[in-house]
């Protein structure tokens, strides 16, 4: 156990000071500070010595200098069971200090503003700061660091315990907390500047998120897993979203909720998307929320039954009646009406999941794990563009293709390459995901949604990637589709188009490829 005699307290973030200060003040412990936290702590009446006083400078360069000195870090860094040590702090005149509860100057906030000048981010970086964390994280022996307010009372209350002391387990976790502040402060600073000066892909990777739950277990119960968050709440985010009921969620339910949730993003009607193991087997838009679910159930009602389920549209009550009766394993929206949680309370094992407020931002990279490395890509951002396709058919698409063409569209690029989706009318008729060849891909299409009775005649096909033979479009074609929409540019495209043209289907190109592996 170690005695707190004198503290030093200087805060950005000032929430929870003034109380933590009385706290300490009361058990007898000397308060050092600076600028606007000891202005702060003297008008809540408490004693504070300026750290000016004790290193015998004056703030300078406008407050860029006011803890950079002997007289500080020599308090911080001294090994109190070193002899010399001491010796070194009686000629100096340096006293000890045992406590530094410091937080640094808000640069990720600043850097999350709009348009933020090169200048304003410079001017956010804490030197100071990091300086007397990392002194005080480094002489953990001797020393009690707070960078996190939800530490105070933790602190207070031990100490109120103990006679002013603090133990060494509370001060080396504190340490260790300190170290990962700096570091996550260091990296937001070189990924935030990397940025700007060499763009989105940085020379340099910081990844900085903090655990915010352990999962019951991976992908198979043999595997750890835990959900680690971005430190900054993201708007319309799965990893902020509030869990409103049920049981805890699995890193399976995660996977799938995020495919479902960027997946509804891409429309603006009312939409329903309904998810297993990370493919749709249910899509469908409609002018109510409670029509789009049934529809996108009766796409494919088997595949339904445990599934996860988004909508893009707060849940209705009249939408919830019609989910009580599946099977769900969780769902995601933007909000829930009182009835309609009222409505599915009973289902205590259903997980239902709230988006925190905003857009759900794109501008993040994707990151994926290999040996001995990572490979990080910007994110898929491209919706669909129709005004920028191609018809490259002799037939043009009728008015009710077209729409059904740019459903299709949107869809298909949230499926597993291949990818083959048949829709009609807003609606999916039939996936073919991941599998080998592409051909495959469309008569597994076919054959699914014929075996779930979908009449598949006038229906559109959409593929994720180019058709590298006619055979895709004849089997598109024997299956009932009329139009299909696929990016063009394989080397046998005149083939392909020629094909289209042979079994009368209109065939437009977008020029753009949506892989998802």
């Amino acid at each position: 156990m170690k005695k707190i005699s004198r503290a030093l307290i200087s805060v950005s973030d000032k929430a929870g000071v003034a109380d933590f200060a009385a706290g300490l003040a009361a058990l007898g412990v000397e308060i050092l500070s600076t600028g606007g936290t000891a202005k702060l702590l003297r008008e809540k009446g408490l004693t504070v010595r300026d750290v000016s006083q004790v290193t015998g400078f004056p703030e300078m360069l406008d407050g860029r200098v006011k803890t950079l000195h002997p007289k500080i870090h020599g308090g911080i860094l001294a090994v109190r069971s070193n002899a010399e040590h001491r010796a070194a702090m009686v000629a100096h005149g340096i006293v000890g200090i045992d406590l530094v509860a410091v937080n640094l100057y808000p640069f990720e906030r600043t850097a999350a503003k709009p348009g933020v000048a090169l200048e304003e981010l410079i001017e956010n970086i804490d030197i100071g700061g990091p300086s007397m964390i990392r002194s005080a994280a480094k002489n953990f022996d001797d020393v009690t660091v707070i960078v996190d307010s939800e530490d105070y009372g933790a602190v207070l209350g031990e100490m109120e315990k103990n006679q002013g002391c603090v133990s060494r387990e509370t001060r080396q976790r504190l340490a260790l907390k300190a170290f990962a502040a700096t570091a996550a402060y260091d990296g937001a600073i070189s990924a935030t500047l990397q940025k700007q000066s060499n763009g989105t892909l940085p020379e340099n990777l910081h990844l900085d998120f903090r655990k915010y739950m352990d999962l019951r277990y991976g992908e198979n119960p043999h595997q750890k897993a835990a959900l680690y968050r971005e430190r900054a709440v993201a708007g319309g985010s799965l990893a902020w979203a509030r869990q409103l009921q049920g049981k805890e969620l699995s890193y399976n339910n995660l996977l799938d909720l995020e495919s479902a949730l960027r997946l509804v993003a891409e429309f603006p009607e009312p939409t329903t998307v309904i998810i297993k193991h990370t493919n749709p087997c249910g899509v469908a838009t409609a002018t109510t929320l409670c029509e789009s679910y049934e529809r996108a159930r009766d796409a494919d009602p088997v595949s339904a039954f445990g599934s996860v389920i988004a909508f893009n549209r707060a849940l209705d009550d009249a939408t919830a009646e019609k989910l009580a009766a599946l099977f769900v394993e969780a769902i995601v929206a933007p909000g829930f009406e009182p009835e309609a949680l009222e409505r599915l309370a009973s289902k205590k094992n259903l997980r239902l999941m709230e988006l925190p407020e905003g857009d759900a931002s794109d501008d993040g990279l994707e990151v994926k794990n290999i040996g001995g490395g990572l490979l990080v890509q910007t994110r898929d951002r491209l919706g669909a563009t129709p005004e920028n396709w191609k018809c490259v058919t002799a037939r043009q698409p009728t008015e009710e293709e077209f729409r059904a063409l740019v459903f299709a569209w949107r869809v298909v690029k949230h499926v597993k390459s291949n990818a083959i989706v048949y829709a009609r009318d807003g609606v999916t008729m039939g996936v073919g995901a991941g599998q080998m060849s592409r051909v495959d891909s469309v008569k597994l299409g076919a054959s699914k949604g014929i075996e779930l009775g979908h009449s598949l005649q006038g229906s559109v096909v959409a593929s994720d990637a180019f058709f590298p033979f006619p055979d895709g479009v004849e089997e598109a074609a024997k299956a009932g589709a009329t139009a299909i929409v696929e990016p063009g540019g394989s080397v046998r495209d005149p083939e392909v188009i020629a094909a289209a043209n042979r079994l009368n289907l209109a065939m437009l190109f977008t020029g753009v490829r949506h892989f998802r592996h």
